[in-house]
């Protein structure tokens, strides 16, 4: 497969290390692509669950590819989230063409874009509800697994497929939101400091979607997971697109050059990126 030259690739809530995370999915998908930058969005690896007895190779795999794009003159970008907030204390580290930091703003195409993970407005994340948190996101770990076998004694008797754990987030979600309200709280800020487009991950609910209020208006967009929906943003031609993941269209996986150019600036990172070229 040749890969797909595009401009930005925003990914969240990959979760290594963690049963759920669909790390040879995503393998095939980086191999499908040569991004000019590359965002990681917050929870790449899971620090919450991290054992040293489960770490698979697809999963090291992943590791090595991200690698690779910056080897080959990527740009990537790592936003941290609360499940790998143990890399928050080396916030606005750069080391060639990566970037480590907790927020980060784009300017592509005369328009502002505003990325964070999105857990600052979440609650259950922040004081003692962590400790509540970290054992859900446990036992939601053993719920992908159990509905994975599930899913094998359906197949194996000729039915559909069920996603247990999906609709068991979903509810979850809902149910933060009406406390949190993660899509009205950065939207309404967003518009408050003039962005054209705010990406957030941490809920697992990929979206892009218009949000207007009494002072302007604004597009939120959520990258989704690699645990149940495998989806992510594409920057390509002057337009954000969602990206879903379909086994059909993978059937292999090849490598090959990643020669791109892109003009960016990012401003609350404190650094000045003009191109994405290896000698930039």
């Amino acid at each position: 497969m040749e890969r797909r030259s595009v401009d930005v690739v925003v990914l969240s809530d990959v979760h290594l290390g963690t049963y759920g995370c669909r790390a040879k999915e995503l393998l095939n998908y980086l191999r499908s692509i040569q991004p000019g930058m590359l965002i990681l969005n917050g929870d790449i690896i899971d620090g919450w669950q991290f054992s040293k007895s489960y770490f698979p190779s697809y999963h090291m795999q992943v590791i090595k590819e991200l690698m690779q794009f910056i080897t080959h003159g990527t740009r990537v970008v790592y936003v941290t989230g609360n499940h790998d907030e143990m890399l928050r204390k080396y916030t606005d580290m750069h080391m060639g063409k990566f970037t480590l930091t907790d927020k980060l703003v784009l300017e592509i195409d005369q328009q502002m874009t505003w990325i964070f993970h999105g857990d600052i407005f979440d609650n259950t994340t922040q004081g003692s509800a962590r400790i509540i948190a970290k054992l859900g996101s446990n036992g939601y770990g053993m719920l992908i697994v159990f509905n994975r076998m599930i899913n094998v004694f359906l197949h194996w008797f000729g039915r559909e497929k069920v996603s247990i754990s999906k609709k068991i987030m979903a509810g979850v979600n809902k149910a933060v939101a009406k406390v949190n309200d993660l899509e009205q709280i950065a939207s309404e800020l967003a518009i408050k400091k003039k962005y054209d487009f705010v990406i957030c991950g941490h809920v697992h609910q990929p979206v892009i979607r218009t949000i207007e209020n009494a002072e302007g208006k604004v597009v939120y967009m959520n990258s989704g997971d690699w645990v149940e929906h495998m989806t992510s943003l594409e920057y390509e031609n002057k337009t954000w697109r969602l990206f879903e993941y379909q086994a059909a269209d993978f059937p292999a996986s090849t490598t090959s050059d990643y020669p791109r150019d892109l003009n960016v600036v990012t401003d609350d990172i404190m650094v000045h990126f003009s191109r994405l070229t290896p000698n930039a």
